[in-house]
């Protein structure tokens, strides 16, 4: 197998692309708490610290996950259960991860070094509550969640109350829509006896649980707009992100999965950069 061959399954793996959920989020508590850009030195290493923190994640759950996903038809075609990638193979870029994560979290402040093992243990657990709970869904949206609050940290050198609730306003979002995400997998978690919300309580609690947390995410990012004095362009991204999900959660029904994969990929990842956008226009307008 050629270099650039390996390459693209290592990164579709790891669903490198998929970093355009948190990414902009992390950019949000960055340039929220520096009033706008700071030196680009500081966003290298957030984004440094970010690719780092996802690559560890999406490793380790390609790792700890591995006997699953071959059992689960939705999953076998991935790169360990098909056998292009090794668990050695998973093991070694999950330590990268970790290693850039580290790395970058030193060169920002004391205190993001500090937090950087608790992130490694947040993004790394999530893997294994699916086992034990159906909670799960609300620790991976305090994975991700985390995000906001690493941007403000590495700017500010301490967390400030609206990097604490746009840590509240990212962890719905992400905990909502993988509620949504889940409701595929039913029938298989019933089977291998592992937990979630759609498992245990069926599709429509799912769904309408997801509905209210994101209901909850735009009631935190407005809280954050006023508090913050941010401008109309904040606003009006607020109500375009509001559209959004509105056409997410009207895409998928109970009776009707078939368009989950548009609501998970790409309306996501579209909320994600135009709340990005319009923030760093609201701290301008």
């Amino acid at each position: 197998m050629n270099a650039t061959k390996r390459a693209s399954i290592v990164l579709e793996s790891i669903k490198f692309e998929h970093s355009v959920f948190a990414l902009p989020f992390a950019y949000i508590g960055m340039v929220l708490a520096a009033r706008g850009l700071p030196g680009w030195d500081k966003v290298a290493w957030i984004t440094l610290a970010m690719v780092g923190a996802r690559t560890l994640a999406m490793a380790a759950n390609r790792l700890i996950d591995a006997k699953l996903d071959a059992l689960n038809p939705r999953t076998a075609a991935r790169a360990i259960p098909r056998g292009l990638l090794s668990r050695k193979d998973m093991l070694v870029l999950a330590l990268a991860g970790l290693l850039v994560l580290f790395v970058a979290a030193w060169r920002l402040n004391p205190l993001c070094l500090q937090l950087a093992p608790l992130a490694a243990f947040v993004v790394v657990g999530y893997s294994y509550t699916k086992r034990f709970t159906w909670l799960s869904h609300a620790v991976l949206g305090l994975s991700d969640g985390i995000a906001p609050a690493g941007g403000w940290i590495a700017v500010t050198g301490s967390l400030g109350w609206p990097a604490v609730i746009l840590t509240l306003a990212v962890a719905l979002w992400i905990g909502g829509f993988d509620l949504i995400y889940a409701c595929q997998d039913v029938e298989f978690d019933r089977e291998t006896d592992l937990h979630s919300v759609p498992a245990r309580f069926g599709l429509a609690v799912a769904l309408w649980t997801s509905a209210i947390c994101h209901v909850l995410t735009i009631l935190c990012l407005a809280l954050v707009g006023w508090d913050l004095r941010l401008g109309v362009l904040y606003w009006a991204g607020l109500a375009l992100a509001s559209i959004l999900l509105t056409y997410e959660h009207w895409l998928v029904r109970p009776n009707d999965l078939s368009k989950l994969n548009v609501a998970f990929f790409n309306v996501n990842g579209y909320i994600a950069v135009i709340v990005f956008v319009f923030t760093m226009g609201g701290l301008y307008v």
